[in-house]
């Protein structure tokens, strides 16, 4: 569990130790280069009992992000974060070189302070040790670009580690995206089927149409769409595990004269439709690839048609940033992956065609929620988890990846938006 043979200690005090007057190269760098996040405070703790702390433990900000406490384990840690800013933290936790109770309360505390930290993703601080030591990583990153032979590999290797996995921590539909708590008194499971409700609302479905779904899932949307709204759904997917899966449940539901499942890239698309929809897929595009995707939304949606997409984004301001470098959840989670900014959608789709955006909703307050829910899932899972033969640093991986977005998400640092784009002279728009 998080948080195993963490020191529990009294609250923060002065720097105790032979630590103050021993502290390494790298932990001087470490030192000095935070010392200028005053907002909140974050305790570290030594090996040897030593301690030291970071901030302003007297700061006005809200409690939940006062205190975060850090215990180091091997002091390798302060090199790595030195040398590999963002992607080091995460390396570092994969690889036991810290601990601590509260993952999503040590992220809170860096974006806290997002404009004095050179090692977030996203920042406009930057050092150039930083830059120079990411270029392996950034290079890495370039490499896994989203060409059709790209993305396949690129999904493959996150969403076919196998679908018994993704069981153990998401809801009964199998839905791996934010889900909709507009009610705090809903299970995950009535969240999810509220969002997929909010989304199918938006598109106006009736039973007369004719759906694009790009990027399946294990078939929760379609699914509900079809059985609920009558509808007529051709979803593409080039994920093999969440293809056989999808099948199989639209299968034993009584839908294969409805619903038509493709293992195909997007950029295959053929046909005409009434109306389209993706759920956070979009990230998987890549900023050299909006304008294709967007060009073939142009070409098959029927005129008087809609598209709607929910899209985890990224502040416009910060696009650039996210474009130009690489993060964790890049390098070991997503590869391949960018979060867009709403403007740069807008930008593509106005080069692309001449729809505009009709509608917007903010549901990224939902996300942390969701995210704590999938976490809890998987803690409660955890020996199962190990038993599919799964090691250590790949469990540290997931247990960091859920706090580190959660985290993210509840500071406001990224969010996710429902989009409703439609065409000019839409006079359908009038009476539904």
């Amino acid at each position: 569990m998080e948080g195993d043979n963490i020191v529990k200690v009294e609250p923060l005090q002065e720097t105790t130790g032979s630590e103050i007057g021993t502290l390494s190269f790298y932990e001087r760098i470490f030192f000095s280069a935070l010392s200028r996040m005053q907002r909140g405070s974050l305790r570290i703790l030594f090996p040897d009992g030593g301690q030291r702390y970071l901030g302003n433990p007297n700061s006005p900000d809200p409690p939940e992000f006062h205190h975060a406490i850090l215990q180091v384990k091997d002091r390798k840690f302060f090199k790595k974060l030195v040398l590999y800013g963002d992607i080091g933290l995460a390396e570092s936790y994969m690889d036991g070189d810290w601990d601590t109770d509260d993952i999503r309360a040590i992220i809170c505390w860096f974006l806290l302070n997002l404009e004095s930290t050179p090692s977030v993703s996203g920042s406009n601080k930057n050092f150039i040790h930083l830059t120079l030591m990411n270029l392996g990583n950034r290079l890495l990153h370039l490499f896994r670009n989203n060409s059709v032979r790209g993305s396949k590999k690129n999904i493959s290797e996150h969403y076919d580690l196998g679908n018994d996995f993704y069981k153990k921590f998401l809801d009964p539909t199998m839905t791996y995206s934010c889900a909709y708590f507009s009610d705090p008194a809903k299970s995950l499971e009535e969240a999810q089927i509220a969002k997929i409700e909010s989304l199918c609302k938006k598109l106006k479905l009736k039973a007369a149409d004719h759906l694009l779904e790009i990027g399946t899932g294990w078939g929760a949307f379609s699914t509900y769409a079809a059985k609920n709204y009558g509808c007529k759904v051709t979803s593409y997917t080039i994920s093999e595990e969440q293809y056989k899966f999808a099948k199989t449940k639209i299968s034993d539901m009584g839908l294969e004269n409805q619903i038509e499942v493709r293992l195909e890239d997007y950029r295959k698309v053929q046909g005409s439709y009434d109306k389209i929809v993706t759920v956070e897929m979009l990230e998987a595009v890549g900023h050299k690839y909006f304008e294709d995707f967007f060009a073939m939304c142009n070409r098959v949606l029927k005129k008087e048609g809609l598209m709607v997409h929910q899209i985890i984004t990224c502040p416009d301001s910060r696009y650039e940033s996210f474009r130009k470098g690489v993060d964790f959840i890049q390098k070991h989670i997503f590869p391949g992956s960018l979060l867009p900014s709403i403007a740069r959608i807008n930008e593509a789709i106005n080069k692309t065609g001449n729809m505009f955006l009709h509608e917007l909703e903010d549901v990224g307050k939902y996300y942390d929620r969701t995210l704590m829910s999938w976490q809890k899932g998987f803690e409660e899972n955890l020996p199962s988890i190990a038993g599919m033969g799964y090691d250590e640093s790949f469990l540290r991986k997931w247990r960091y990846y859920f706090s580190y977005c959660a985290a993210a998400f509840h500071m406001r640092n990224i969010s996710v938006v429902q989009v409703v784009y439609t065409r000019p002279n839409n006079l359908g728009l009038n009476s539904q």
